[in-house]
């Protein structure tokens, strides 16, 4: 059978080479026209034809795409370069949990999808893992915690599903060094440094977890060029043994769907297995009573109680990461003691919402890439009392696949009564459709600045990959 391997861009190359190393034909299509270098070679050196589309006319018998989910080609599309090829079709999420189905056998291995929280909720699943020393995969890079300290695999890399196998990867080279060979060492130690994975996945899921956390569909946006949709692709998550899901969300778009080992989790409905009696905001620590009943583990018992914690979770929003993250846990059978603590040690993390203090200001900072309309919502609508802050909202574009409903953004904003800064791109942007009074600075660390030269406090809202804000 002949491999198609299509987009060499998010993470199609490790894709083409782990089959390759399988024995495997494979050829790749370049969609996005980002091939060189290294990359290039690496495909030559492994056997790996580039081809372009025209030349699937030359071919005969099977022919498996394996395919980004979010692909702007349809499957007739392809099929019509040669209609009598046996077609069948992969997501590079579904291949990924193939060539690692063999993997990570006895550790608990979690994987999270949802439009806002993954990152949030991986490092809140770190703390609580920690003496597990997790591995990790997150949109901050890929990280291994060996003895609460931590090892950064690779920074720049994004949460394509190959870049599952990429974490996978970099791990078994820090536990096998090259340099034992040169030391005369050839018999690979083979250590594992890791005894749990958590893996932050864009777009759905590959299917190795243990547990599947889908933390919430708040924008169902349109993908492959409108062919598709955030909650299609999303669905993947049924693939895991166990799926932990937003209630809101399970009814709203999986009502159809049965999977055996399903466990939801809710701010307000207290039909969910696990759900909020009693909630005490607060911007540094907020304390939560917590309910749940006939939670599936992935054991297959059935376990119900309640369990206090305090965490840092200044919003609503936050405290829904939170359930997912309790209730992940609890699917595991992870002992309620280490969920509390773990909670408890969560600070915030940078690059999400963090809150800091800077001379007389309280600075809130939401830092994310994929900001949109709800998130700026939420973050706006924890804060108590207005007038005590400044509200800066700003950031870049062309960061995400996903980019900013400006009409939608503009229209909640003209109806706050307070004033607003703007900032970057995006402030500058959305300007003219404001209708209330604003200010403009070009360089986002003149709201600080201002801020703190007022004696005020600042909710600084931002679209943009904090590891570009925090060189400033």
């Amino acid at each position: 059978m002949n491999n198609l391997v299509i987009d060499l861009t998010h993470g199609g190359v490790k894709i083409a080479i782990s089959l390759s190393k399988k024995g495997k034909n494979v050829l790749s299509y370049d969609i996005y026209n980002t091939l060189e270098g290294i990359d290039a070679k690496m495909l030559e050196v492994y056997g790996v034809k580039l081809i372009q589309l025209e030349e699937l006319s030359d071919f005969k018998g099977d022919m498996n795409v394996i395919y980004p989910i979010h692909m702007p080609l349809s499957f007739d599309e392809i099929k019509s370069f040669n209609p009598d090829l046996n077609w069948t079709f992969q997501s590079h999420h579904e291949i990924i949990g193939e060539i690692l189905k063999d993997w990570g056998d006895g550790i608990p291995k979690i994987e999270i999808t949802g439009v806002k929280g993954k990152t949030t909720s991986a490092f809140m699943l770190k703390e609580i893992l920690i003496d597990e020393n997790p591995l990790i995969l997150s949109s901050l890079g890929a990280f291994l915690y060996e003895n609460n300290e931590e090892i950064v695999l690779k920074k720049d890399i994004s949460i394509a599903p190959a870049n599952i196998k990429e974490t996978v990867d970099l791990a078994y080279k820090i536990a096998n060094p090259i340099c034992k060979i040169a030391e005369g060492t050839v018999v690979s130690e083979n250590l594992r440094k890791y005894n749990s994975a958590i893996f932050e996945s864009s777009l759905g899921v590959s299917g190795i977890g243990d547990v599947g956390l889908l933390l919430n569909i708040v924008e169902d946006y349109p993908i492959a060029k409108g062919r598709s949709t955030a909650s299609e692709a999303k669905k993947q998550v049924f693939r895991c043994k166990c799926v932990c899901i937003q209630k809101e969300a399970l009814v709203k778009y999986y009502s159809d769907i049965k999977h055996e080992t399903t466990n939801t989790f809710s701010l307000t409905d207290h039909t969910a297995n696990l759900f909020v009696d009693n909630a005490e905001y607060d911007l540094d620590q907020t304390s939560l009573e917590i309910a749940y009943n006939n939670i599936k583990t992935i054991n297959g018992n059935l376990i119900s109680g309640k369990i206090k914690v305090k965490t840092f979770a200044p919003g609503p929003h936050h405290v829904s990461n939170v359930l997912g993250v309790i209730l992940t846990c609890l699917s595991l059978e992870i002992e309620s003691d280490n969920i509390i603590k773990g909670l408890g040690n969560y600070k915030g993390i940078p690059g999400r919402t963090t809150k800091k203090t800077i001379e007389n200001s309280t600075i809130i900072e939401e830092i994310n890439p994929g900001l949109n309309t709800e998130a700026i919502k939420e973050s706006i609508n924890m804060i108590q009392n207005l007038r005590d802050y400044y509200i800066s909202i700003g950031g870049d574009y062309g960061i995400t696949c996903e980019e900013i409903d400006e009409e939608k953004l503009s229209d909640f904003l003209n109806t706050l009564n307070t004033d607003i800064i703007l900032t970057g791109e995006l402030g500058l942007s959305i300007e003219p459709r404001l209708t209330k009074k604003t200010q403009y600075f070009k360089n986002y660390y003149d709201v600080y600045d201002l801020a703190i030269s007022n004696d005020k406090n600042l909710l600084f809202i931002y679209r943009s990959d904090y590891r570009k804000l925090s060189q400033r």
